[in-house]
């Protein structure tokens, strides 16, 4: 107890020095210097979305651009929006697509990093300080930029020890104080009972009570595509799946080696050309030194990656408008639990990685970030490993700065640096201050480069693509003026903003009473065909595109993605003139992203590793299950065995993409048919929890049912009907 209250009182005394500097940074500090002039300086769009075909021709025009920037993500988003609304000429190249890397495979928080704050006080850093109240600025830029796609989330801190109580207090208070007006609403304190009502799935063995925050929440990979689809009305040339293959060179007036273009190359087409720019942006994240090299190949790499993995778990996990944060997990890294498009996001972990355009999930991470939530959750919770719904990887690109000759520190926030040729790389930061960023990039770049803008920086609450006409209540216009079901319409509201009428007219006919349009990409979800139609005016040009990062399905639940996969590659075929053979090579590159990069591999090897632990009653139920459904008595069951099977209790409208994924599921050996073994393997992971449920598994007892109510049919006599005589 003394050492508890000692380090309350040391904490006690941090905070006391923290408000000082607190004061102080307040007074001296100015982040947001160009806040009334950019109000003033506000520009709107200058046209309608050009096509890819379009974009792909300004950039083989020929002419010079004043800036090209490479790299699709957040910040080379935010780079290319802030070029174009300075009036400056702008390029944007991406090898894969918008978003294609960290940027969709956040923990999807707008945050000002409550951990770096305390620091901040604790250690009298007034550098973490300054980096704290920038991201609280960018905060709430972002949720005034884009109120569809963004939302104030209440996170939960559990409390387990009383002294905890006014420390975490205090810390929260202090977040919410250097927010100042940009406050998202102010912390509470909540007492057990209430912490409990709130969220009734927490541990509340110990619990002392909860300190309740707000930071924002966002649909990511949204957000960076409608950054970028600002950038394009305004003007700018941006394409996905094109690649930087080399840098070129020219010397200037003064006879020194500068960057003057890039020789590039069309993904979808593999047509090569040159772009000519006075600037060129390096905006790669994770990829930073690649390009760097391909200027100098001498210079030394800063990049230091590192693998951040994320989980998602049914919504049931979660309440609806509630996260929580576990401050200290065991090994001291923070786990996030957080509601997100109807499921619950759990994570993230934290190690250092190789830099790779495909990072997967672990099943190490993956079992570590179930074992953390478990103590959170009280025991009527079962976590079951098959309930990991989908599962991803994303590289951190931390850096250590180029800057300073000692390289061996990471850098806390993002750093910018000029080479001696002038190419100007932003990396480091994170989601949250892409546009501060941004900002700070191309005043580098307008230095270093000597460009001509036209006006300053106007993006701190510009306005993004779907916010201009948007409104809370949106959606109901869109069920009573076009017939949208209810959950289908505050989707596309919160997805597309003011767009979603546009998403909306090009919906099918569902040829029911109600809803008069909008048929279902996947029963479960509320995507609809149009949304696929519409995606590829969005610049999806694969079914990775359009599944990962146009929709969230295999963000959201991974089987869910691969069963509506052959939906979504016929609408995309017919939209994009696809052959037969190019339809299947999208389905085959498709199907090994969501097993590589959204976990399904990984579930199948966990299945695979399961010891069958049933008993002999469990074994012999099993067994005559299989073989009902084995009517001729292979030894195995086959596509057409499934479908006799479903087509005898009604189900005759089964597809045949729809069975082959039935079998997928369970055939571990992939030779097209399930032998008695995968099956038992199955129903051992469906008793431990490792598989939450199996198609398979339910058509095989569904058939066990129907055959013994046949059975009991046929067994009744004329006794029981009466004693009379049928004629």
């Amino acid at each position: 107890m003394a050492s508890r209250l000692r380090r309350f009182g040391i904490t006690a005394a941090g905070v006391a020095l923290g408000a000082a500097l607190t004061t102080y940074a307040l007074k001296t500090s100015d982040i947001s210097p160009h806040h009334v002039q950019m109000e003033e300086q506000r520009v709107r769009r200058k046209r309608t979305l050009p096509s890819r075909a379009d974009q792909v021709k300004a950039l083989q025009s020929g002419e010079e651009f004043d800036v090209l920037i490479i790299g699709g993500g957040a910040t080379g988003a935010g780079c290319a929006l802030d070029a174009v609304t300075r009036g400056l000429k702008t390029a944007l190249v991406e090898r894969d697509d918008f978003a294609s890397g960290t940027s969709s495979k956040s923990t999807k928080l707008i945050h000002g990093g409550v951990r770096y704050l305390q620091k901040a006080i604790l250690g009298l850093d007034i550098e973490q300080y300054r980096m704290v109240k920038e991201a609280l600025h960018e905060r709430a830029s972002m949720l005034r930029s884009a109120p569809h796609l963004t939302r104030p989330l209440p996170i939960m801190l559990p409390v387990y020890t009383w002294w905890e109580i006014p420390y975490f207090w205090v810390g929260i208070k202090a977040y919410d104080f250097v927010a100042g007006d940009r406050n998202v609403k102010s912390s509470y304190y909540l007492s057990r009972e209430d912490a409990l009502e709130l969220f009734p799935m927490l541990r509340g063995d110990k619990l002392r009570g909860a300190i309740v925050y707000y930071d924002g929440q966002q649909d990511d990979a949204r957000m960076c595509l409608a950054i970028s689809l600002t950038a394009a009305r305004h003007g700018a040339a941006i394409t996905n799946h094109v690649e930087v293959l080399e840098l070129l060179k020219k010397k200037n007036a003064a006879g020194k080696n500068v960057l003057c273009g890039a020789k590039v190359r069309d993904n979808i087409t593999k047509k090569e050309w040159t772009i000519k720019a006075k600037c060129i942006i390096n905006a790669t994240g994770p990829f930073t030194d690649s390009i760097r090299q391909m200027d100098n190949p001498t210079v030394k790499e800063i990049c230091c990656p590192s693998s951040g993995v994320h989980i998602v778990l049914p919504g049931y996990y979660s309440p609806a408008q509630m996260g929580l944060l576990d401050p200290s997990t065991s090994d001291g890294r923070v786990i996030f639990f957080l509601p997100w498009l109807n499921g619950t996001i759990a994570g993230t972990t934290d190690a250092p990685c190789d830099v790779t355009p495909s990072p997967a999930p672990s099943e190490e991470d993956i079992q570590f970030i179930l074992s953390e939530i478990k103590n959170y959750l009280n025991k009527d919770v079962d976590v079951r490993r098959g309930d990991v719904l989908s599962a991803w990887s994303g590289i951190r690109p931390l850096v250590s700065d180029p800057n300073k000759g000692d390289t061996q520190s990471l850098a806390r926030n993002h750093i910018v640096h000029v080479s001696d040729s002038n190419l100007v790389t932003i990396a480091g930061g994170k989601w949250t201050t892409y546009r501060a960023m941004a900002e700070h990039t191309m005043d580098a770049a307008i230095k270093a480069c000597d460009l001509k803008p036209e006006r300053g920086c106007v993006t701190d609450g510009l306005l993004i693509e779907g916010a201009q006409g948007w409104t809370p209540t949106m959606y109901i216009r869109l069920v009573q003026d076009l017939g949208l079901e209810v959950e289908v319409a505050k989707h596309l509201a919160i997805s597309y903003g003011d767009r979603a009428f546009a998403v909306a007219k090009m919906a099918s006919l569902t040829g029911k009473r109600w809803p008069i349009i909008g048929k279902k990409l996947h029963p479960e979800f509320p995507y609809i065909d149009a949304e696929v139609r519409y995606g590829v005016r969005e610049y999806a040009c694969s079914c990775v595109d359009m599944i990962a990062r146009r929709l969230r399905l295999s963000f959201l639940n991974v089987q869910a993605a691969s069963e509506a996969l052959p939906y979504i590659a016929d609408i995309m075929a017919e939209e994009l003139k696809w052959s037969k053979e190019e339809r299947e090579k999208q389905i085959k590159e498709c199907e090994h992203f969501l097993q590589t990069q959204m976990g399904q591999q990984v579930n199948r090897q966990l299945k695979e590793k399961i010891p069958i632990n049933l008993s002999k009653d469990e074994v012999n139920q099993y067994t005559k299950r299989f073989e009902t459904i084995d009517k001729d008595k292979k030894g195995y069951v086959s596509i057409t065995d499934i479908k006799r099977a479903m087509k005898s209790f009604g189900d005759a409208e089964v597809s045949g993409e729809e069975l082959h994924e039935i079998l997928r599921e369970i055939d571990s050996n992939m030779n097209g048919q399930v032998e008695l073994d995968e099956y038992l393997q199955m129903m051992s992971a469906i008793k431990s929890g490792n598989i939450s449920h199996s198609r398979f598994a339910a058509v095989a007892e569904q058939e066990e049912i129907r055959k013994e109510q046949e059975r009991l049919r046929k067994q009744i006599t004329v006794d029981r009907s009466g004693g009379g005589q049928r004629k």
